[in-house]
């Protein structure tokens, strides 16, 4: 009886760590596309991950990046979260982002843990035949 007490309580812990690291993941994402709808580039350059600072330098060139090669994350109409996986040894966020004309995206975005959180370290556009994959 004890080791089932024991298996349930380190099963609990885990589950609600998990459950915590998602919320966070899924804020700092929120959070970046919120910064962008309001073209304040410099926030929306805070959730991004070192290597994408040293990659683009500036929150203007950051930005410029966004408005021409993802304008659906620069102006979504509707924002939602799907399934977080791990795929080899590093955390993706699958986000399903619909944009002003109503035609749905699916992004999948690598997250990595820093000192200061949860950063965004790259967004790949996925087919989004299936929404719901």
């Amino acid at each position: 009886m004890r080791r089932l007490l024991l298996a349930v309580s380190l099963s609990a812990g885990l589950a609600s760590a998990a459950i915590a690291q998602n919320a966070e993941i899924e804020a700092n994402i929120a959070a970046q596309i919120q910064a962008f709808k309001v073209d304040d580039f410099a926030t929306a350059f805070t959730f991004a991950s070192p290597n994408i600072q040293n990659l683009f330098r500036t929150p203007d060139n950051f930005g410029a990046m966004v408005r021409n090669g993802y304008p659906m994350v620069w102006r979504p109409a509707d924002v939602r979260f799907l399934e977080l996986r791990e795929i080899a040894g590093a955390l993706w966020q699958k986000v399903m982002i619909t944009d002003g004309d109503g035609r749905v995206h699916i992004l999948d975005y690598q997250m990595v843990q820093q000192e200061n959180g949860w950063k965004i370290n790259g967004v790949q556009l996925l087919d989004n035949a299936d929404p719901a994959a």
